[in-house]
């Protein structure tokens, strides 16, 4: 499972709900939400 840090958390937490996107700049990207507290988390991966 990929993983991020949370904001809130202030730590390392695994992505729940994890979603591959691609951004306007053509790089990937996971996003989902944090475990712990609910709020929104973001990973860049690198190019497409």
């Amino acid at each position: 499972m990929p993983e991020a840090r949370c904001m809130k958390c202030r730590k390392q937490v695994e992505i729940k709900d994890p979603q591959e996107v691609v951004m306007k700049n053509k790089m990937k990207a996971v996003k989902g939400v944090c475990p712990v507290c609910g709020t929104k988390v973001f990973r860049i991966l690198g190019k497409a």
